[in-house]
């Protein structure tokens, strides 16, 4: 079957067509203890495993960890570079967290387009990760995005095999 282009299927994409099997742009973050300060201001999570040694030295984690929150924005980041504003009102999320992200980690947001499917929209499903500079994986799952056909129609065909 041969590749269609976004815009024949009426899709209003202003960023590079996105094929299966392609990366996703990678987001790279330096953790330190000023942004999980800051993020845990932002959305009022004190809890004491983010921001106090003594407390979480004493847990199952044997010290600080960032939220897991906050290492989805950089997945969401991530999705908003391929995807733009789309990514914001039609994406999905699942993610499961393997092991805690720790201060002085350098995370990195990576993704792969693992689908891409015409319905009544433009569906690219992706495998996503997020890896510290150890090649340990902090969290991993799958994403979906939707955009939306201008010309309504209703195809059911693989637009990439």
């Amino acid at each position: 079957m041969p590749l269609l282009k976004y815009k024949e299927l009426g899709v209003d994409y202003k960023f590079p067509e996105l094929r299966q099997g392609e990366t996703l742009p990678e987001v790279m973050k330096h953790l330190s203890q000023d942004k999980v300060n800051l993020y845990a201001g932002a959305v009022g999570d004190f809890n004491p495993i983010h921001i106090d040694e003594s407390f979480s030295k004493q847990t199952t984690f044997g010290g600080k960890i960032a939220h897991g929150m906050l290492i989805l924005a950089y997945i969401s980041e991530m999705m908003a570079l391929a995807f733009g504003e789309s990514w914001f009102s039609t994406g999905k999320l699942a993610v499961r967290f393997k092991t805690p992200a720790r201060f002085k980690d350098t995370i990195i947001a990576a993704g792969r387009v693992s689908a891409v499917t015409a319905e009544s929209s433009l569906n690219f499903s992706c495998d996503i990760s997020c890896r510290n500079q150890a090649q340990e994986t902090i969290a991993a799952g799958k994403t979906l995005v939707r955009l939306p056909l201008n010309n309504n129609r209703r195809q059911q065909r693989d637009v990439v095999r």
